[in-house]
């Protein structure tokens, strides 16, 4: 096998000679991924109301799927005696999947954290199950994911000294547990007998001393990729964005860098000039569902009813299919009528507007004039004019 085709090889392309920018491609076994990248959610198996084709052709290289949710329903077992994940999807290109450390994080008030790992009830039907980073390796490899995300404890914000210490110290150790349970696991017990890329999760919160003792520990470890977790938790945009600026230099810059669960544009922005390669998050689709459509010059809140007689497409600038044929006003009807469709129209769109973003920043890397375009990109955005 060609180096440059060996799975976990990260190329830059290119650097902005004004920021911490770059361009870079990421090789995984089911293809490479050029960055800045942007991976659509698809929890459960499936990006909501899309085909895979359909986020295929709005230009997806690479999805997110959720671990805790699939062992839930329908079990990772079941997936593995499918082909995997991709196969029982019919997604033939890279996936990633999360730890399940997130949504644990997220059932404050049902689960119970110990050093061996998490006893939580499903939000389900109340089953009781024990997440510890052994498991969460054995169930992403039966998935057959490209890259696998340690399992991690993201601590809440704000919280005490000593909560942040307890949670670097897990995860830390769980990433090392995690790395040498998945080493341990045979090959032929994975999907297409391919062993995971598996990312180790920088914490910290926003103390830049924390991110950097998180940092050592998973450095004398060793990842081939490394992800920053715990932000976009309820801290103030300003904190946020001095976390990541901070945060992502910390990582070997010969490693691709991924901030976990971020989706606003100004702040994927903000995230690649600090030289952050992938994201991902629920945004996107999950606006879409409740009405709100992005635009090159912002928000539409297509349900408002200042648009039930506009025949213009919801952004005259946008060459997707959901603007190419259908008016403002159809749009709005539908989902006044509480049709399914515009579900689907407005979440093509806004896929398309993210992708079209992440081309437009790495093009304007690779051509060296990354600030300019950051710029007049921002501006258009926030001029709110047309909406």
């Amino acid at each position: 096998m060609n180096s440059e085709n060996k799975p976990g090889t990260f190329l830059i392309e290119a650097r902005d000679e004004g920021s911490s920018a770059r361009a870079a491609s990421l090789q995984t076994g089911h293809g490479f991924v050029p960055t800045p990248a942007f991976m659509p959610v698809g929890t459960r198996g499936s990006v909501r109301t899309l085909d895979p084709k359909e986020v295929r052709a709005a230009g997806a290289e690479i999805l997110l799927a959720n671990t805790y949710h699939l062992y839930l329903r329908p079990g990772h077992e079941l997936i593995r005696r499918r082909g995997g994940l991709h196969r029982f999807m019919n997604w033939p290109h890279p996936i990633l999947t999360d730890s399940g450390g997130f949504q644990v994080f997220s059932l404050a008030e049902f689960r119970k954290m110990s050093d061996e790992g998490v006893k939580f009830r499903s939000h389900l039907d109340g089953s009781s199950h024990f997440l510890s980073p052994e498991l969460a390796m054995e169930i992403q490899s039966s998935l057959g994911t490209d890259i696998a995300m340690s399992f991690d404890h993201c601590p809440p914000w704000p919280c005490e000294p000593g909560e942040m210490g307890d949670a670097i110290r897990r995860t830390t150790a769980w990433a090392r547990r995690g790395k040498e349970a998945l080493t341990a696991i045979p090959l032929d017990q994975m999907p297409e007998g391919r062993r995971p890329l598996l990312f180790g999760i920088q914490q910290g919160g926003v103390d830049e001393e924390s991110r950097m003792k998180s940092t050592n520990g998973l450095l004398e470890i060793g990842f081939p990729g490394y992800a920053i977790g715990g932000l976009s938790v309820g801290e103030p945009k300003d904190l946020f964005l001095e976390a990541v600026k901070f945060s992502a230099p910390l990582l070997p810059d010969e490693k691709p860098r991924y901030l976990m669960g971020v989706g606003f544009p100004e702040d994927i922005l903000a995230g690649i000039e600090s030289g952050i390669d992938m994201f991902d998050c629920v945004l996107p689709t999950r606006i879409a569902r409740n009405g709100t459509m992005m635009t090159s010059r912002g928000r539409l809140v297509i349900k408002n009813r200042l648009y039930a007689e506009d025949d213009s497409p919801p952004d005259p600038e946008c060459d997707c299919t959901t603007c190419a044929r259908f008016s403002r006003a159809y749009i709005r009807h539908l989902f006044s009528v509480g049709e399914i469709l515009p579900l689907r129209l407005a979440s093509l769109h806004n896929l398309h507007f993210y992708f079209g973003m992440m081309s437009g920043a790495r093009r304007s890397l690779l051509e060296g004039n990354f600030g300019q375009w950051k710029a007049a990109f921002l501006a258009k955005y926030r001029s709110g004019e047309g909406i």
